[in-house]
């Protein structure tokens, strides 16, 4: 699992893992504002706007981790750990809250949060032994065809919630499907995750043709490129071209990657990107998965040096913003997913976002471009299932 880091921020933190399935978490506990501290207990408001399902219809579903057990929590608010007897007559549990039935939900401090929604249909969650022998879940999959959840419309956003604050986003890095905007109340007012009018309608639109148009299940959601690889629909090789032109670029000049430690000026020798600086940092030259996924040779282990250096460049290979720019991070949107061959599902993402942000890829909060919001006082979150269309 990925851990969200926040690079240019001054702190960096590490997402428990939610499950077993599932890929990509980013909400993490990050650095708060002022001395208040948030209470125990959050009040959550989930408003219905899709214009197609009613709240009967409408499942949720809240799971996360605390001290160390896996938990689902109650309609009255109570973390639950997850046990494997909860598997029902069908292999499993049911935990669903219906949207009719909620009520004044509470969220409880919890690590790794995830809010699932399942739309028209329950989602099947099956308890499951971790590699510890501990009960944990194994969590929808929609990029599997072979998963039982795969013809329910659903996805999730996510959080951490302690004493230090609430920190939240929406998430598109695995797949995007149910448009949800998140709105957090405390110290301030914020909002994320909300789509351009029609926004939903144009992301599948834009993408569709093409090779990122396999991608494309039905009207329920768009795969991830980096899992369509893994399933066969997206073509393995569609960075190695721009990965090549990156390499050959800088094994004549310098690459200059700055963190909180400081510069860091990089150049490639063979197959490695080789850093000097504040510390010594080797990226060996990834393949397309790697890029896709922020992982394999672009693993941003959880530490001052090695991380941010490898984030920023996931980053900007995402964005295919690294041959032309020499000096990263860089804040301007502008040289973005240029060139002959882009992350068109990223670019996609942002472009119906209402305020520009999303989390596309797992380095997308580098340089703040994340739909991401935290606050240290929060008294209140909303999620809301916007308009399918």
């Amino acid at each position: 699992m990925i851990s969200r880091r926040k690079f240019l921020g001054g702190a960096t933190a590490a997402a428990a893992a939610t499950g077993i399935s599932l890929a990509g978490g980013r909400a993490l506990a990050g650095s708060s504002n002022g001395s208040a501290r948030a209470a125990a207990s959050l009040p959550l408001k989930v408003v219905n706007n899709t214009g197609q399902f009613d709240d009967a219809s409408i499942f949720l579903y809240i799971l996360g981790e605390v001290d160390g057990k896996r938990v689902h929590v109650t309609p009255e608010g109570e973390a639950k750990p997850v046990e494997m007897g909860d598997n029902g007559g069908d292999g499993f549990t049911d935990y669903a809250i219906s949207l009719s039935d909620a009520g004044n939900l509470q969220l409880p401090y919890m690590d790794g949060g995830r809010i699932y929604t399942g739309l028209g249909d329950k989602l099947k969650f099956k308890a499951v032994e971790d590699g510890n022998g501990n009960a944990a879940l194994a969590y929808p999959a929609g990029w599997v065809e072979s998963d039982p959840n795969w013809g329910v419309l659903h996805d999730c956003a996510e959080f951490t919630f302690k004493d230090s604050g609430m920190y939240c986003n929406t998430t598109a890095v695995d797949m995007f499907s149910v448009p949800l905007s998140i709105t957090l109340k405390g110290q301030k007012e914020q909002t994320t995750g909300k789509l351009k009018s029609g926004g939903r309608a144009q992301a599948f639109e834009k993408l569709a043709g093409g090779p990122f148009g396999d991608l494309i299940v039905e009207d329920k959601r768009i795969i991830a490129p980096s899992h369509g690889i893994d399933s066969g629909r997206f073509p393995a090789d569609y960075l190695d071209a721009y990965i090549d032109e990156v390499w050959s670029v800088y094994s004549s000049k310098d690459l200059v990657v700055t963190t909180n430690q400081g510069e860091f000026k990089g150049r490639v020798s063979g197959n490695t990107l080789g850093f000097t600086g504040p510390g010594e940092v080797t990226i060996e030259k990834p393949s397309t998965r790697d890029v896709l996924f922020c992982d394999g040779a672009l693993a941003a282990p959880n530490d001052a040096m090695g991380g941010p250096v490898a984030a920023i460049v996931g980053a900007a290979l995402n964005r295919t913003s690294l041959a032309a720019l020499a000096s990263q991070p860089t804040d301007d949107p502008s040289g973005f997913y240029q060139g002959d061959t882009v992350h068109e599902y990223v670019k996609v993402m942002h472009e119906i976002a209402d305020d520009g942000k999303a989390y596309g890829f797992a380095f997308d909060d580098v340089a703040g471009f994340a739909a991401y919001i935290e606050d240290g006082a929060p008294t209140e979150i909303t999620l809301s299932l916007d308009p399918l269309k």
